[in-house]
C-alpha cells in the first residue's frame, strides 16, 4: 500500500469510492453510504465511516436527512453550500489532505465526498460507548470530590475545565504513535507553567518514535531523564481535582486518549506522601496522616534489615530476655535468618499481588486467609521462626500506607538487607546514605527532586512533612510557578 500522502482526492465520485475501498481494504468495519438529493439528482455524494465508532443518530438526522430533503441547486460551490447551509452538525471542515481525512475517519468522524468536487468534508459524528465517571479504586477519597477520569480524552478535559474556568487554561493537542496515532493533550495554565519546561516536554514528545501508545506510562519511560532510578520523576493520578491543584501550582499535565491516568510534571519526592484528602481535612489531622505515611515508608524499608543486622551481628544491642526468646524460636529452623527473611518477603508480595489481581470479593479473603494459614503453618512446622513472621508482617503493613512507593520500597528493602547481612548496622547506614545521595541527585525537568526538604525557609516547608493552614500558604512553590507568585489574598510576591 502506498503512503497516504501519495493519494489525492478526485473530482469523480466513483474514483474516490474506489480509492477509499483500496485504503480500507479487508476492513469489515469500514462502511459507505451513497446519498442523493431528491430535488436535484446532480447532488450525489458518498459518506464513509467506521461502524461502531459513530453516533448513528448524528449520521441520520444531521447529515443524511438534510442532504436528502433540502432543495440544493447545482453550482461550483456545492461543497460550501452543504457545509454552511445544509449539514447541521456542530463541526464540519473542508480538507484536501488524504492523510488527515483517513485519520479522522478512524477516530469516529464521517467523510463526505461530493460528485464534481476534489475536496472532502470532515463531519464530527463520534459516538462510541465510554465508561461512566466513577471514583478511582486506588485514590479513594474520604471527603471531597469522588469523580475520576475515564478512557475518553474529551470527557477528562471537560472535568478539568469545570474545575478551572479560566481562559488561561490551555490545551495543546498532539498525535503520537506511528500506527495508533493516539491523541495526546498537554494541559497547563498560561503564565504559571514554566515556558522552558513546556518547550522541553514538547520537544521530547516530538522526538518519540514508537508504533503505538496505549497509556501515559509509555510516554513516561521515554521522557524520564533517570530511567534506571527506582523513583519516578513524573506524577500520576486519576482524579481531576488533583490535576487542577497541580496546574494551579504551575505544573503541566499530560493526558492520553484511552487512558484514565494523567501524568503531572515536574514531580518532587514529597508528593509521594501527599493525598487529596490532606486538603479536605483539618490541617492537624492532615499533618498527622502525612507524618504516618513518611514513617510507614521508613519502617517498611528499615525494619527487615535492622532486625537482620541486630540478630546476626549486633546481639549486644538486644535485651538478653528478648535474645533468648529469639534463639529459642530458631532452634529447629532449618534456614539462615537472611533466607527466611527474603523467602517470606517474596511470599508476602505474592499474596499481595494475587489479592490485587483477583476479583475484589475474593482478593481480600485470599490475602488475609493466605497470610494467616501460611504463617501459622510455617511456624508450627518449624520451617521459619515466629519473629520473622512478625517482622515481615510489620514491614508489609507499613508499606501499604504508601502504595505509590511500593515498587521502590521493595528494591530498596532488598538492597539494605543484602548490605546488612554483610556489614550489619554499618551496611544499613551506608545503604541509606546511598539512597539519600541518589535522591539528592535526581531532578524532574530541571526541578530538584528533593525540593523544599533541604531548606529552613518556613514558606518552603509549609506543605512538606506537615500541611500548614491555607491562610499561611501564601505563595506558590517558587520552583514551579512562573514570574509573579500570587497569594491566596490576591497580592503578588516577587
Amino acid at each position: 500500500m502506498k503512503d497516504l500522502k501519495d493519494y489525492s482526492i478526485s473530482c469523480s465520485l466513483d474514483e474516490n469510492i474506489n480509492l477509499m475501498k483500496e485504503i480500507f481494504k479487508n476492513d469489515a468495519t469500514f462502511k459507505m453510504r451513497k446519498v442523493q438529493n431528491q430535488f436535484n439528482p446532480d447532488i450525489s455524494c458518498c459518506l464513509f465511516f467506521i461502524d461502531g465508532m459513530i453516533d448513528e443518530n448524528i449520521l441520520n438526522e444531521y447529515i443524511i436527512k438534510p442532504i436528502i430533503i433540502n432543495k440544493i441547486s447545482s453550482n461550483l460551490d456545492s461543497i460550501n453550500t452543504l457545509k454552511n447551509q445544509i449539514i447541521t452538525s456542530a463541526y464540519c471542515e473542508e480538507t484536501e489532505d488524504m492523510s488527515k481525512l483517513v485519520s479522522t475517519i478512524v477516530m469516529g468522524n464521517t467523510a463526505l465526498f461530493l460528485e464534481g468536487q476534489n475536496k472532502s468534508l470532515i463531519i464530527r459524528s463520534q459516538g462510541w460507548e465510554t465508561r461512566t465517571i466513577q471514583e478511582p479504586t486506588v485514590e479513594k477519597s474520604m471527603r471531597g470530590p469522588r469523580e475520576g477520569f475515564n478512557e475518553c480524552l474529551i470527557i477528562n478535559l471537560s472535568m478539568i475545565r469545570r474545575k478551572i474556568r479560566s481562559t488561561r487554561l490551555k490545551f495543546k493537542f498532539m498525535s503520537i504513535g506511528e500506527i495508533t496515532s493516539t491523541d495526546l493533550c498537554i494541559t497547563y495554565i498560561e503564565g504559571l507553567a514554566e515556558e522552558s519546561v513546556l518547550n522541553e516536554l514538547i520537544d521530547q514528545l516530538n522526538a518519540i518514535k514508537i508504533d503505538g501508545v496505549l497509556d501515559v506510562k509509555y510516554i513516561q519511560e521515554y521522557i524520564d531523564k533517570n530511567p534506571f532510578s527506582v523513583f519516578e520523576t513524573t506524577g500520576s493520578t486519576e482524579k481531576p481535582d488533583v490535576v487542577a491543584a497541580k496546574l494551579l501550582e504551575g505544573r503541566i499535565a499530560l493526558l492520553i486518549d484511552g487512558s484514565p491516568v494523567a501524568m503531572t510534571l515536574p514531580h518532587i519526592f514529597i508528593e509521594l506522601f501527599q493525598s487529596s484528602d490532606d486538603y479536605n481535612l483539618n490541617y492537624y489531622f492532615s499533618s498527622i496522616n502525612r507524618f504516618l505515611r513518611i514513617l510507614g515508608f521508613l519502617s517498611t524499608i528499615s525494619i527487615p534489615p535492622i532486625y537482620l543486622a541486630l540478630v546476626t551481628q549486633h546481639q549486644e544491642f538486644i535485651p538478653t530476655s528478648l535474645m533468648m526468646s529469639i534463639y529459642a524460636s530458631r532452634i529447629d529452623a532449618p534456614l539462615p535468618t537472611i533466607l527466611e527473611l527474603i523467602g517470606l518477603l517474596i511470599v508476602f508480595e505474592e499474596l499481595r499481588e494475587a489479592g490485587a489481581r483477583m476479583p475484589s470479593f475474593v482478593g481480600q479473603a485470599l490475602s488475609i486467609v493466605g497470610a494467616l494459614v501460611l504463617g501459622s503453618a510455617a511456624v508450627e512446622a518449624r520451617f521459619v521462626s515466629a519473629p520473622i513472621i512478625i517482622v515481615v508482617g510489620m514491614s508489609g503493613i507499613a508499606g501499604l500506607v504508601t502504595p505509590n512507593l511500593n515498587s521502590a520500597s521493595n528494591v530498596i528493602k532488598l538492597f539494605l538487607i543484602c548490605l546488612s547481612s554483610v556489614l550489619g548496622l554499618y551496611g544499613y547506614i551506608i545503604g541509606m546514605t546511598f539512597v539519600l545521595i541518589h535522591l539528592m541527585k535526581l531532578d524532574s525537568f530541571g526541578v530538584p527532586y528533593m525540593s523544599n526538604l533541604t531548606t529552613f525557609n518556613p514558606q518552603d516547608l509549609k506543605d512538606t512533612a506537615i500541611r500548614s493552614p491555607r491562610w499561611y500558604m501564601r505563595r506558590r512553590p517558587r520552583y514551579m510557578a512562573n514570574k509573579s507568585i500570587r497569594s491566596n489574598g490576591g497580592k503578588d510576591y516577587e
